[in-house]
């Protein structure tokens, strides 16, 4: 007779591919360390979990953060987070019309994996909602391990191949205050377009519409080649099958792995009066290392360090 590996936690996937909610914790508590295995081990496999009605306060988040690794400062441009808790980004549409002089509720509602521009990406982020408006303001996520075993062989042995080109220079951050930042610490990297999973082994097409756009292109290719193979690879991380779109609701939580999956921002919320306001916090990154096993490289600024 076969005997039933019992579980800690309640793992309910979301989706075919990408994203499941995980039930029967309590992330306020202390977790222990199998506690904390199973949910890395969930989302190891489905990239993004989602945890309902946590409601932490900004030390509970931090704390939970830490049992998954280092914590980094909130962001490498940021200068405004939360009184005590530098890990902590406040990803607020209030604060955002005085930043940016126009109403935004995130920075960035294209595809993107977060701050690839740095030579060691952050291993994942933990967002936590506190104001959600009544409807809209939804987040999706995409699967880059999906998206690469699902391209063609002749593409995947292409996109085994390529490096390029990522910064952080989008038109949104364009003068003003925070463009002055950004110009103060330019960050740029080159990373394979696949890379592989330090945990699983798995291969991820690694490319974000955000950080690898405008000016940057795939080394070795004219920027029109660029463009045209950089949108094969975006139009398939973005193909519906390998998404989840989540809902939120003050007191949810969001934890997703930064180094196999892009996640898409709201951009329905423009012309409606709602606030929304999240924070998040983020893992300390590994640099990428792609199919032949050379590394990224550093261009410019500095690796970003947790604690």
């Amino acid at each position: 007779m076969t005997s039933q590996v019992q579980t800690l936690i309640d793992v309910r996937p979301l989706s075919g591919y990408t994203g499941a909610e995980i039930h029967g914790v309590d992330l306020r508590e202390e977790l222990d360390d199998a506690t904390v295995a199973e949910i890395r081990s969930a989302l190891l496999t489905w990239k993004v979990v989602f945890f309902r009605d946590q409601n932490l306060d900004h030390a509970q988040q931090v704390a939970f953060g830490r049992r998954f690794g280092k914590l980094t400062p909130a962001h490498p441009h940021e200068t405004a987070p939360p009184e005590g808790f530098p890990e902590i980004l406040p990803i607020d549409s209030r604060r955002y019309a005085q930043l940016f002089g126009n109403r935004k509720v995130t920075y960035d509602n294209g595809w993107h994996t977060d701050v690839t521009a740095l030579v060691n990406p952050p291993a994942g982020s933990i967002l936590r909602a506190d104001i959600v408006p009544p409807y809209g303001g939804d987040t999706a996520w995409t699967n880059l391990v999906a998206a690469y075993q699902a391209l063609p062989e002749p593409l995947r042995t292409l996109a085994d191949s390529l490096r390029a080109r990522h910064s952080f220079s989008l038109p949104i951050f364009d003068g003003g205050e925070y463009g002055k930042r950004i110009a103060s610490n330019p960050l740029v990297a080159i990373h394979p377009v696949v890379r592989v999973h330090p945990e699983t082994g798995e291969r991820a097409l690694f490319v974000s519409p955000s950080f690898t756009a405008r000016d940057n292109e795939i080394i070795g290719l004219s920027a029109r080649q660029s463009h045209r193979v950089l949108e094969l690879f975006y139009e398939q991380i973005a193909r519906p099958e390998f998404t989840v779109r989540f809902k939120w609701n003050p007191g949810d939580i969001a934890f997703w792995d930064n180094r196999a999956t892009a996640h898409l921002g709201p951009s329905d919320l423009g012309h409606l009066d709602f606030d929304r306001v999240l924070y998040r916090v983020t893992l300390e990154g590994d640099v990428p290392v792609g199919v032949d096993g050379a590394e990224s490289e550093l261009v410019a600024g500095q690796p970003f360090l947790g604690s």
